[in-house]
C-alpha cells in the first residue's frame, strides 16, 4: 500500500482521508424557534452511552439553522433506508421548504418524524459543546423506532450501499489440485448460472406462448427499437450467425409476432411487431418484470441495487464496440451508412 500521508498539513487531503470511513446519513428534525418545522443533512452522528441511552451529532457553526437547533429542546435523528437518497438531497440543499412531499407525522413534542427510515430517535437535547468549527449537540434517547430497511451508506463523497459480506461461499472442490482448476467462482461460470436461473423463471410463459429464449431476445429489441433489419439485428447479436438471425424472423413472422417491409431507402427488408406481437410482448415483459421484482426482494433492495450496478459497471468496462440497444441514434447511423 503506498503511503500517501502528507507532510504540510491540507485541508482538502485531510476532508478526503476522513472519507475512507464509511458512515451512514441521518436527517435531523427538529421545531424552529418561529414554531415551523427545520431539518438538515448530517453524516456526523454517532453513539455515546448505552446508560442513559446518549446520540450525538455536529452542525457547522455558520449553518444558517444553528440557533434553531440550538435552542430545541427536542429533535429527531432519522437513519435513512438505502432507497431515501432523494430524501437526503432534500435535506442537503438549501431550499425554502425542505419538507415539501416528504411524509411526516409529529412527536408528543410537535417533532416532524420522516417515514420508513432505517432507524429514528427521538431524543431531549441533554448537552452542547463547541467542537472546533462545530457545535456537537448530545442528546438523550427517548423514543426509537428501528426497520429491516437496508441504510444508506456515505463513502469517499458519494453514496453507497452496504451488503453483508458473505463468509459461508466455499466453491465445491474440483478433484484437480493444480491450477488451472475450473471453479464455481469463475466469473463465466457465474454469469452464465445466474443467467440461466433469471430465465428459467420465464422460460414456461415464454413456452405457453410458443416462443424460445431467442426469439423472446429477439422480439425484446424490436420492442425497444421498433423496427430494425436483419443487418441490425446482427450487430446486437454477435454471438449468432446471420442465418440464424433470419431463420428466426421468419419463425416470428409466421407465428404472427412481427410483420416485415421494405424500405425503398435501406433496400432492406425491416422488421417490426405486428398488433399481437406488441400486446402479448408488452404482456410477457410486463410478467418479466414482476419475476424480477420477486427476485430483488429475495435478495434485499441493497444487494439488489448493488448487483444492478456492479452488472452496469462490467457491461460498460467489457462491452468494447458492441452498440448501446437504448442509443436513439443506431437506426439514423445505420441507415445513412446504407
Amino acid at each position: 500500500m503506498q503511503d500517501q500521508s502528507v507532510q504540510i498539513f491540507d485541508p482538502k487531503a485531510f476532508r478526503a482521508a476522513l472519507g475512507t470511513f464509511a458512515t451512514g446519513v441521518t436527517v435531523i428534525t427538529a421545531i424552529g424557534q418561529d414554531g415551523k418545522p427545520i431539518g438538515l443533512t448530517a453524516n456526523s452522528f454517532n453513539s455515546v452511552s448505552l446508560d442513559p441511552p446518549l446520540v450525538l451529532w455536529s452542525l457547522a457553526k455558520k449553518a444558517f439553522s444553528l440557533q434553531d437547533f440550538v435552542a430545541a429542546k427536542h429533535w429527531a435523528v432519522h437513519i435513512l433506508s438505502a432507497d431515501q437518497e432523494h430524501i437526503s438531497n432534500q435535506f442537503a440543499r438549501g431550499a425554502a421548504d425542505k419538507f415539501a412531499g416528504v411524509d411526516t407525522v409529529p412527536s408528543e413534542h410537535g417533532v416532524p418524524l420522516l417515514q420508513s427510515c432505517a432507524a429514528r430517535f427521538e431524543c431531549a437535547s441533554t448537552f452542547q459543546y463547541e467542537g472546533g468549527d462545530h457545535i456537537i449537540f448530545v442528546g438523550e434517547v427517548k423514543q426509537f423506532e428501528r426497520n429491516d430497511h437496508p441504510p444508506l451508506v456515505f463513502h469517499a463523497g458519494k453514496y453507497a450501499l452496504a451488503s453483508l459480506k458473505d463468509n459461508d461461499f466455499s466453491p465445491p472442490k474440483t478433484g484437480c489440485t493444480e491450477p488451472p482448476a475450473f471453479r464455481a467462482d469463475m466469473l463465466g461460470y457465474m454469469v452464465g448460472r445466474a443467467r440461466k436461473n433469471f430465465l428459467d423463471s420465464m422460460r414456461g410463459h415464454l413456452e405457453s406462448n410458443g416462443l424460445n429464449d431467442y426469439e423472446w431476445r429477439l422480439l425484446t429489441i424490436i420492442l425497444t427499437k421498433k423496427s430494425l433489419t436483419a443487418s441490425m439485428f446482427e450487430r446486437f447479436n454477435k454471438d449468432a450467425a446471420l442465418e440464424t438471425i433470419l431463420a428466426t424472423l421468419e419463425s416470428l413472422q409466421q407465428k404472427g409476432w412481427i410483420a416485415v417491409t421494405h424500405d425503398g431507402e435501406l433496400k432492406e427488408a425491416t422488421y417490426g411487431l405486428t398488433q399481437k406481437g406488441v400486446y402479448d410482448s408488452v404482456r410477457l415483459l410486463a410478467i418479466a418484470k414482476s419475476h424480477e421484482e420477486h427476485l430483488m426482494e429475495k435478495m434485499g433492495y441493497a444487494d439488489g441495487m448493488l448487483l444492478k450496478s456492479l452488472l452496469n459497471k462490467f457491461i460498460q468496462k467489457t462491452e468494447g464496440s458492441s452498440p448501446n440497444l437504448w442509443s436513439d441514434e443506431f437506426v439514423l447511423k445505420e441507415k445513412a451508412a446504407q
